[in-house]
């Protein structure tokens, strides 16, 4: 069931902001569409109240109109989130851009800029303690009804709370004898996922299947049956958790979202691969996996002392034979197979990349005295104006634009495709003509470039 969608405040620029929010919502998701018209809605409330004389966007300035919606966020009562101020800036600037775009209005598109988004706070992992997380679990098994059970199966398979309330009957699936593994719907990140589980696990979800009312309807079979719908449910399963924290005798605030926090560190602290920990939690990155990873010095220093254990990095130490002839037995093997990884050992920190290959030279310029100098670039479509001239009117006047420069001559440079080119550095310095070219015969006599060929 989709979200029902308040409609816009009744304001003059509620008719451009409504087909803009269209057209930027397009091809988002229901909340991202929810997202952008709570925010069209907040800001449109704010100038009706603040600046009711705007009544066009012409009217529209940064000061005193978005700083004022910039510190009216920041001064919201109860104190809005960083992230949740930093939607609201990122949606407003990309509804600013779309109106600067579609209403030829250029000035709308720089009210807004990037450094007015709230920075990202860098927060650290939110495990529970084991005290914690004992005294919860005790008290939601003590419970046991509905709301409880779901919140445990938050605790022992990581799920985010969407993703758990959207899960079907048939979530648990067989992976062979005593193996199972629960089927986790698509998510916050378009990515649905498979979670190994055990026992306990598999007793919850047939808990829920118990508790489900026989008069749930079949269409989607839900296991969380919801009513009165999905964001209901959820606040349902958020109010549950602060009874049962608040009944643990637990003063710290407690949100399910902490339950992927502690899954994740309990998964890693129990040996589970760092890359295994990330497909678990359904994360795309291994950046946001670090968010969510309690890692303390005890978890430190044990992967210390187990390196040590086992120093593959250090070569074995090598006990030299007494001299006396191999015999054909096991011990002569093993000893045999050591002294082999010895030498590996040995020869593999030794062993050197190979020397890179020396840098090709350049093709050399046939007269060392003399220095070339190449086509400037200038302009876009280049040479648009050279330092060298055409020697004759037969020479074709359109150049290419990346012509590679092979030799001299007569004061002449011929390219590879053929056409030679006057150069004035070789006028200037009066160089000599006396290799053979081409175009000598031709050139014999000719004034180019204000001077006559030497030859």
């Amino acid at each position: 069931m989709k979200p029902k969608r308040l409609p816009l405040p009744t304001h003059p620029l509620s008719k451009f902001f409504r087909p803009a929010a269209e057209s930027v919502t397009t091809s988002l998701g229901d909340s991202s569409i929810t997202s952008y018209r709570g925010t069209v809605r907040l800001f449109l409330t704010y100038l009706g109240a603040r600046y009711p004389a705007v009544r066009s966007l012409a009217q529209l300035h940064r000061d005193p109109h978005i700083l004022g919606w910039l510190a009216f966020l920041r001064s919201h009562h109860p104190p809005l989130a960083t992230i949740t101020r930093a939607n609201r800036v990122i949606c407003l600037r990309r509804m600013l851009e779309e109106l600067a775009w579609t209403r030829q209005l250029p000035a709308l598109a720089h009210l807004l800029g990037r450094d007015d988004v709230p920075r990202k706070e860098h927060r650290l992992p939110r495990p529970l303690t084991p005290e914690q997380d004992q005294l919860i679990q005790r008290e939601l098994l003590r419970r046991n009804d509905l709301l409880s059970t779901a919140l445990l199966l938050l605790r022992h398979t990581g799920m985010r709370i969407g993703e758990c309330v959207d899960l079907s009957v048939d979530c648990l699936r067989p992976l062979g004898p005593d193996r199972w593994a629960i089927h986790v719907p698509l998510g916050k990140l378009k990515t649905e996922r498979w979670v190994p589980v055990d026992s306990t696990v598999c007793q919850l979800v047939e808990r829920l299947r118990s508790l489900r009312p026989p008069t749930a309807p079949d269409t989607g079979r839900l296991l969380l049956h919801r009513p009165r719908g999905r964001c209901m449910l959820i606040r349902r399963l958020r109010a549950a958790l602060q009874e049962a924290v608040a009944a643990a005798g637990i003063t710290a605030r407690i949100v399910p979202h902490q339950f992927r926090h502690t899954y994740g560190t309990e998964m890693l602290r129990a040996g589970v691969g760092f890359a295994s920990v990330m497909q678990l939690l359904g994360h795309l990155s291994p950046e946001m996996t670090l968010q969510y990873l309690e890692i303390t010095q005890q978890d430190l220093q044990r992967e210390f002392q187990l390196a040590l254990s086992h120093p593959r990095h250090l070569v074995p130490t090598h006990t030299t034979s007494s001299g006396l002839p191999p015999r054909p037995d096991l011990s002569s093997l093993i000893a045999s197979l050591m002294n082999a990884q010895h030498v590996l050992e040995m020869y593999r920190p030794s062993r050197t990349p190979p020397p890179r290959p020396p840098c090709q030279p350049h093709r050399q310029n046939p007269c060392p005295n003399q220095k070339t100098q190449p086509t400037r670039k200038i302009g876009r479509d280049w040479p648009v104006k050279s330092r060298c001239r055409k020697l004759h009117p037969e020479t074709p006047t359109k150049l290419h634009r990346r012509t590679p420069q092979v030799t001299f001559a007569h004061g002449v440079y011929f390219s590879a495709h053929g056409r030679g080119m006057r150069c004035s550095r070789a006028l200037k310095s009066g160089w000599p003509c006396r290799a053979a070219c081409p175009t000598s015969d031709a050139l014999r006599g000719k004034p180019l470039g204000g001077r006559e060929c030497r030859r």
